[in-house]
């Protein structure tokens, strides 16, 4: 499986747009940084949709009073907490499905 990292985003990026990847940086650093903050300051849920791609949502997940350690078998809480999904949108659903 290969692995991404936002470099080869920058480097896609300009060379799809004709810059400099050191241009095209800031503006990606500045689009993982909002969606960073809105996610994180999402009070308690929020929704960022991104028409063609997908959807982004914080949702809020119920506390477990009575999960278990599966090393130890012992008994144990869970406090709530906030996750993070992505649902795909349509046009991704569809690149996705063609075969190999």
């Amino acid at each position: 499986m290969k692995t991404y990292i936002k470099k080869d985003v920058i480097e896609r990026t300009a060379e799809k747009i004709g810059k400099e990847p050191k241009e095209i940086a800031r503006s990606v650093d500045a689009v993982f940084t909002v969606l960073r903050e809105i996610m994180a300051q999402a009070d308690p849920e929020c929704r960022i949709e991104i028409r063609d791609f997908g959807v982004f949502e914080v949702k809020k997940t119920k506390a477990k009073p009575k999960a278990r350690n599966p090393k130890t078998n012992e008994e144990i809480y869970v406090p709530p907490r906030r996750k993070t999904h992505f649902k795909p949108g349509k046009l991704l659903k569809t690149a996705l499905k063609r075969p190999l």
